[in-house]
């Protein structure tokens, strides 16, 4: 056997599988999380670092909050 060469020769080809699986599925969690909702407070968090700068943003306890207020004094079509 040569040296620096692998036994296993599938084992990069593994290696390969297993990190475009795990791609797939970070692709799946981000389409998921855009669906529902749940990356409000990242893309608010983009936003505040991009349009204000100095100021430190809501903490994501109080974005929610503050995001449920508004949902209640602005009703619109909504599933649930």
């Amino acid at each position: 056997m040569e040296a620096g060469r692998s036994r296993a020769p599938g084992a990069q080809g593994r290696s390969l599988a297993m990190a475009s699986l795990r791609e797939k599925l970070s692709a799946a969690k981000r389409f998921v999380d855009g669906v529902l909702g749940a990356d409000k407070y990242q893309h608010y968090l983009e936003h505040q670092a991009r349009v204000h700068p100095g100021q430190t943003p809501m903490t994501e306890r109080a974005f929610w909050k503050d995001y449920s207020d508004w949902q209640d004094k602005n009703p619109q079509g909504r599933c649930c």
